[in-house]
């Protein structure tokens, strides 16, 4: 930890910690104050995560033409957004149309900062896909066809997209204002505190002692940390410095410890309860409480953890990997102190979320002012206030950082939507899938996942699913799935490109950690997480998998059945001392287990 005073003493470092506390502050405020137009609090939303991505994220190699560049922007951006709180009253009187060369100044000056913005947090595939759907509504009408569009008045055409609520201020980044940021800072606070030495101590406490003991530790810490981050990223680069460098030491192949982080550390945006930030826009986008989302998520993600489980457990007997060391085990002492600093704000979240029945927000706050007051102490429940302020600090700068990063995402995919919406290509788009497929279900379904694989490797998952959603979603329903089936089907599969190649991000971060070749890496990632490709097929066939609220014996009738035939597909694939046939016939039987519906699903 570095020392308080040299911090204290960096101007930047006051700057940054300063822009981080006003941004925490804001969306709580947001929570337990009265309704705040939509036009005021999302142009703030983004004022505040500009200078954090323009500022305080600089690429070092980066010219001094691309800083200064970036500099004007922000002003500019900064500027317009201001310009639109002030104004918003008459704003939403023009019904998003432009009127002046001052509002031409705003509408362009926004859409090239949220770009920018976009590809400095994330890269440059998600902002040039933007640029094209926005090329598309600008001379779409050029192309002949069905996919061409009539012309779209450019007053009307930028006034939608930043002006009005269809764009860049649309709904999705109204999500990321009043739900996707509170769950953030929730997260971060956790994190920050000894919640995250909590979850380690009591997966290690768990899994430490048993055969390729350090690898399930990796699978329960990154369930753990998982539902507070909801980031794959994030959760290698956390648990993983911890897993993989004790997996390496007890001898697993770089290999094998860099795969079983990749893997488990993608499965935390599908564990509860706070999973990725597609979470809670499938929440707002289905009008339904995250509750809802909750109870139809566990029982998919157990069975995705378990089959990780069961991988390992055949490459540990492979390898004849032992359980971890006794003396790198925690004491259930240490673990029985540790848990309170999750289980009280965890507590007091479901207990409010789930009993209580308040919103999600609300709930959340709860369980921030109590991380807060956790900050107090450390781990042996001694009183810092010289470690609160560094914690506290910390975490709200580590909180402004990542919802800098998520808005630069959601705000950007508006841009996309929006276009989406103005020029009807979507509706378009879904005809042709459906003409495609005819009237074969899974003809869909696997269209549907082939896109999500293509787009998710290029755009973050939460970006992959709003797009593929707003596409793919209705066509479906139109097939007979459910609303609820539909988008946790294309959640899931927006999630591929993690552990697919060619890109599989956490693959590369996780074998970067582990000084290993990717491509070793892959291959076991891949038959480790064969339960990412495979659940979401089985919640189709066997839809009160996702429905335990509904019929709960029938839920875990089907939830034990999926499971025996994981176990059994897993064993087909990572054991190869199988010969082919046996193989063969384990993934068959898998298969016809996996798929063949209950009788009364």
């Amino acid at each position: 930890m570095l020392d308080l005073k040299k911090q204290l003493q960096s101007k930047k470092y006051l700057i940054v910690a300063f822009l981080a506390i006003v941004t925490v502050s804001f969306h709580i405020y947001l929570i337990f104050t009265g309704l705040m137009p939509n036009l005021v609090s999302r142009p703030i939303h983004l004022a505040l995560v500009l200078p954090c991505i323009f500022l305080f994220s600089e690429d070092e190699n980066s010219s001094m033409l691309t800083k200064y560049f970036g500099y004007i922007l922000l002003i500019c951006a900064l500027f317009s957004t201001y310009f639109i709180i002030d104004n918003h009253i008459d704003l939403e009187d023009q019904y998003g149309s432009l009127e002046g060369n001052l509002q031409y100044f705003v509408s362009i000056s926004l859409l090239l900062a949220v770009l920018e913005m976009a590809r400095r947090a994330i890269k440059l595939a998600l902002p040039l896909t933007a640029s094209i759907a926005l090329a598309y509504g600008l001379w779409g009408h050029y192309i002949p066809g069905d996919f061409g569009h009539q012309k779209i008045p450019l007053d009307s055409f930028l006034g939608t997209l930043v002006i009005a609520e269809g764009g860049i201020f649309g709904s999705l980044t109204g999500i990321s204002v009043n739900v996707v940021a509170v769950f953030v800072i929730l997260g971060a606070f956790v994190g920050v505190g000894e919640g995250g030495n909590a979850f380690m101590s009591m997966s290690t406490k768990l899994a430490g002692r048993l055969r390729g003991g350090a690898a399930k530790v990796s699978v329960l810490a990154s369930g753990f940390f998982g539902s507070i981050s909801g980031s794959a990223s994030a959760n290698v680069a956390s648990t993983g410095a911890f897993t993989i460098p004790t997996m390496i030491r007890l001898k697993y192949p770089a290999s094998l410890a860099a795969a079983v982080e990749a893997v488990a550390s993608t499965g935390g945006q599908i564990m509860p309860p706070l999973m990725g930030a597609g979470a809670f826009i499938m929440a707002e986008l289905l009008r339904v409480n995250y509750s809802t989302i909750m109870s139809a998520a566990i029982f998919p993600a157990i069975l995705f953890f378990f089959t990780v489980w069961i991988g390992i457990d055949v490459f540990a007997k492979k390898y004849n990997l032992v359980a971890m060391n006794e003396d790198e085990i925690p004491t259930s002492r240490l673990v029985l102190k540790l848990a309170p600093f999750f289980i009280i704000p965890f507590g007091i979240l479901l207990y409010s979320l789930l009993l209580v029945g308040k919103t999600p927000q609300y709930s959340a706050a709860l369980a921030i002012f109590a991380s807060i007051f956790l900050l107090f102490v450390n781990q042996d429940w001694k009183i810092s206030l010289k470690g609160f302020i560094f914690r506290f600090l910390e975490a709200c700068i580590t909180a402004s950082k990542q919802i800098s990063t998520i808005a630069s995402v959601i705000i950007c995919a508006g841009i996309i939507i929006g276009v989406l919406n103005i020029t009807g290509v979507g509706v378009k788009i879904t005809s042709a899938i459906l003409f495609l497929a005819g009237d074969n279900l899974w003809i869909a379904l696997l269209l549907t996942a082939l896109a999500c694989l293509i787009l998710g490797m290029e755009v973050p998952t939460t970006a992959a699913y709003i797009i593929c959603v707003s596409v793919a979603g209705p066509i479906l329903q139109e097939f007979g799935l459910s609303a609820l089936q539909a988008h946790l089907f294309i959640f899931w599969f927006a999630l591929l490109s993690t552990i697919t190649p060619p890109v599989c991000g956490t693959v590369f971060i996780a074998s970067g950690m582990a000084q290993t070749n990717w491509l070793g890496v892959v291959s076991k990632a891949m038959k480790l997480g064969i339960g990412l490709y495979i659940v979401p097929l089985a919640f189709i066939s066997n839809k009160y998998l996702i429905y335990p609220n509904e019929n709960f014996l029938l839920a875990l009738i089907s939830f034990v059945k999926i499971a025996v035939g994981l176990a059994l597909l897993s064993n087909a694939l990572v054991n190869d001392k199988l010969v082919i046939i046996t193989r063969t016939a384990l993934i068959i039987l898998a298969f016809v287990i996996i798929m063949f519906p209950f009788p009364m699903n």
